[in-house]
């Protein structure tokens, strides 16, 4: 059994504090059990996940992906035109 880095657990329980008197919108876990995916009602996105590292050692890793607040600055449109 691997045990995970000091720093590792303080990112993770940090991530998964940000749940705390929220409300969750929608829990989805992959098929293989390799992530989890909580949706909270604001737009927020937690998802707790197992890596394997390059020993081939499974690792737990959660994120938490804010929603943006506003439209991407700085946009690139590009249009292509017929035969040009």
């Amino acid at each position: 059994m691997t045990v995970a880095s000091l720093q590792e657990l303080r990112r993770i329980a940090e991530a998964v504090g940000h749940l705390r008197e929220r409300t969750v919108q929608d829990v989805v876990i992959r098929s293989d059990c390799r992530q989890l995916r909580i949706t909270l009602e604001d737009g927020q996105t937690l998802l707790v996940s197992v890596l394997m590292d390059d020993a081939g050692k499974p690792r737990l890793d959660a994120d938490l992906i804010r929603a943006a607040d506003e439209a991407p600055q700085g946009q690139l449109e590009v249009r292509f035109d017929g035969d040009e």
